[in-house]
């Protein structure tokens, strides 16, 4: 017989004396109580009448056997025990040999004594570890959480990422440090201790971390700063220790903490004045372990985020995070590989075009680039077609900027409205100098909340950008507002969005770009503001008067582009009634199509 069935035998056998127990305390001895129960006033008369031979006093009853007669065996009876004073002088006068005994408890007395109020601590405490993970690693809270990959699993290599450009020449030096330690060391420099990729979302920070593992062929330790903190005080800290410990082990190897902000905050930020937080103590231990590692340790700590501004100084000074990189947006060619990368196992059709997709999706982060090849495939799957076409791309950019078209139908009225408004934004866009081209009009509704729009795509990345051409945009954002007012005598709400980035712009271009003649090369906006965006609020240094400057030159600006907007339309007013109703008729225009038809009425 194996262990299995040895310990499955046992097991039986101990169920089967439980339930023996059981049955004999619950169910045997109370029904035996039942059946030899007699009254108060029966046993007091067989006491007189001499027909007890002994009494035993038990706790709540009284167990006494009657004398054997002729026809009857000596038997035992039982009586609940009621207060008498006067018993024991009777049992005493009688004769009769009695004695006390202790009460003994049943089963059930004793699980409703002992276990019954134990049970809410057990259940806290089941519930507690459960949500800690439950069974053994409840026990070991101080473990790193770190999921790790040998390098040979990995499986991705730096071919598999594109639009990286420099920031895979900065991390290829790490890769051969990794390879050939001694070539560095021989000329006694010292590699990097930490890599800090910062970025906007979807660049790629956490695939360039697994292509570096992979290229190097080293193990790979990756977790997020989210999972070091929990409840309980110290886990945080015991967490970072055993995670080091860990790669210690494994060098070569890298460690990489993907949004590092959750644990890395400046701490002036993380904790009340005098006061201390598990996220500050998982921080310093965090600190003191990465100045801990010595330059050419072999370890290798990479860290990601879209927040760079928040981070401690401390954890980004040299010695520790030695060396920040940029990860930024894709350019043109940068686009084009991404898209080679994610459709080179598609089956694309003859009239796909990689390069203009490329030209046309400025702005795309790798992460949405993959999504509009995986969008474009679903929609070809979708028609039944054995190839992915041009048509299925462009369907899909239209999906991924103004989201899922709705089968919504409109009032004429409203479809009148809307069709003279993006045709106002596409003719403003059309006849202003320094714009992106119209790439298609609609007016059917869309699962963003949009009953239309007008989508630009530009043609070239542009990384300086005149006043002239800020004016130009924000000019083109209120050109649907201005042809209402032109064709309708009134504005909608329709126009709240366009109202809304207009703003934005304007209070950018005065605030943070200084073209403003009346408030001079000032930057007024707040110095602090996130990685992404920064504004003027937070700011208690400015006087009311330049805070009502500011306001003056926002509303100037605005003023000035609307006119702009409506001085085109009304000068091009054939125009905008012609592209209306065509736009009317069919739901939707391509830039072409809008061109064609302004070459044909000049």
């Amino acid at each position: 017989m194996d262990n299995k069935q040895r310990s499955f035998s046992a097991g039986y056998l101990i169920i089967a004396m439980l339930a023996t127990w059981l049955f004999n305390d619950l169910v045997y001895k109370p029904f035996i109580i039942r059946e030899t129960e007699v009254s108060y006033n029966v046993f007091l008369q067989d006491l007189k009448e001499n027909k007890i031979n002994e009494v035993i006093l038990s706790g709540d009853r009284i167990v006494f056997t009657l004398k054997a007669t002729e026809n009857q065996k000596e038997t035992a009876a039982n009586v609940v025990a009621v207060t008498d004073p006067d018993l024991v002088d009777r049992l005493i006068a009688s004769g009769v040999a009695f004695s006390a005994q202790a009460p003994t408890k049943s089963l059930l007395s004793t699980l409703l004594g002992w276990i019954l109020p134990l049970l809410p601590l057990f259940l806290i405490w089941y519930f507690i570890f459960k949500r800690m993970g439950g069974g053994p690693s409840a026990m070991s809270l101080g473990k790193s959480k770190a999921h790790e990959i040998s390098g040979e699993m990995i499986g991705i290599k730096f071919s598999d990422v594109g639009g990286v450009g420099e920031a895979e020449v900065e991390l290829r030096e790490i890769i051969e440090y990794l390879k050939n330690p001694g070539k560095f060391s021989k000329m006694g420099a010292k590699l990097p201790k930490g890599v800090l990729l910062a970025g906007s979302p979807g660049t790629g920070k956490t695939l360039l971390a697994k292509a570096t593992a992979g290229e190097a062929e080293v193990p790979f330790f990756f977790l997020t700063g989210s999972s070091f903190v929990e409840m309980f005080v110290g886990v945080g800290a015991a967490r970072v220790r055993d995670l080091f410990e860990q790669a210690q082990k494994k060098a070569p190897c890298i460690i990489f903490i993907d949004e590092i902000d959750a644990i890395g905050q400046a701490r002036t930020s993380v904790a009340g004045i005098g006061g201390n937080s598990e996220q500050e103590n998982t921080l310093n231990q965090l600190l003191a372990e990465m100045d801990g590692f010595a330059a050419n340790s072999g370890v290798v700590i990479m860290a990601a985020t879209n927040r760079p501004e928040i981070l401690d100084a401390a954890l980004i000074r040299p010695g520790r995070f030695d060396r920040q990189i940029q990860v930024n947006l894709p350019t043109e060619p940068g686009r084009l590989e991404i898209l080679a990368i994610h459709t080179r196992s598609m089956p694309l059709g003859s009239d796909v075009n990689l390069e203009r997709l490329a030209k046309i999706t400025a702005g795309f982060s790798g992460a949405e680039l993959a999504n509009l090849a995986n969008e474009a495939a679903l929609l070809a799957i979708r028609q039944g077609t054995k190839t992915i076409s041009m048509a299925d791309f462009d369907l899909a950019i239209e999906r991924v900027v103004a989201g899922l078209q709705r089968k919504t139908p409109l009032s004429d009225a409203i479809r009148s409205k809307v069709s003279y408004h993006e045709v106002g934004h596409a003719l403003t866009a059309y006849y202003l100098p320094g714009t992106d081209p119209v790439h298609k009009i609609s007016i059917i509704p869309t699962a963003k909340g949009a009953l239309g729009y007008t989508m630009q795509m530009p043609e070239e990345d542009r990384y300086l950008i005149g006043e002239n051409e800020l004016k130009a945009r924000i000019a083109v954002m209120l050109g649907g507002r201005a042809a209402e007012l032109i064709i309708f005598q009134e504005a909608s709400t329709g126009a709240s969005n366009d109202l809304e980035r207009a703003t934005e712009m304007a209070r950018r271009m005065i605030t943070e770009f200084g073209m403003s003649l009346k408030l001079g090369p000032v930057r007024y906006a707040n110095t602090t503001g996130t990685y992404l965006r920064s504004g003027v609020s937070g700011r208690d240094d400015l006087s009311p008067a330049t805070i009502l400057h500011i306001d003056q030159e926002i509303h100037r600006l605005l003023d000035e582009a609307q006119n702009t907007a409506k001085g085109i339309l009304t000068e091009h007013i054939a125009v905008l009634h012609e592209v209306a109703q065509f736009l009317k008729e069919k739901e939707a225009i391509s830039g072409d199509d809008l061109a064609r038809i302004v070459t044909s009425m000049s």
